[in-house]
């Protein structure tokens, strides 16, 4: 199943904290980029997180951003390690983490981590893009977010 030009798809998210989950059709109306990402993964601790914290930065209220810990292999993280590693990467998006065994992670096709997911206003998925290399990977998200909040 491709996902691109399909609907947003439900997830399965919880709380880290006491911030409450979203439903997935809230972000409609403006661009959403999901980053899938996992704290033992050093492009996404390292590039993803600060990307998609300059996309914030950058665009403001043009843009959502949602952060989602998916663990599909490796070391469980307590929510205090969530919530203490991101808070020192001065993170300016809500992250949550994947119900299950990744469930969303699998839902959304991720190929692994960090790994994004570009939805248009109306709730379309556009891209779907993996990696963090700022050369490839980013500068072809880069260019896809500047597009749709150009419209």
């Amino acid at each position: 199943m491709e996902i691109l030009d399909n609907e947003i798809q439900p997830w399965h998210i919880e709380s880290v904290g006491s911030e409450e989950v979203p439903h997935y059709t809230d972000f409609k109306g403006k661009p959403l980029l999901i980053l899938f990402f996992y704290l033992g993964c050093p492009g996404c601790i390292g590039r993803a997180i600060p990307f998609a914290n300059k996309m914030v930065y950058e665009h403001g209220d043009k843009i959502n951003v949602l952060g989602i810990h998916s663990n599909f292999e490796g070391p469980e993280y307590s929510d205090d390690d969530l919530i203490s590693t991101l808070k020192s990467l001065h993170t300016r998006f809500p992250f949550f983490k994947d119900s299950g065994f990744a469930t969303t992670f699998h839902d959304y096709q991720a190929a692994g981590t960090p790994h994004w997911v570009l939805v248009n206003k109306d709730g379309k998925v556009i891209r779907s893009i993996f990696g963090s290399d700022p050369n490839r990977a980013l500068l072809r998200l880069d260019y896809a977010i500047n597009e749709e909040i150009s419209k």
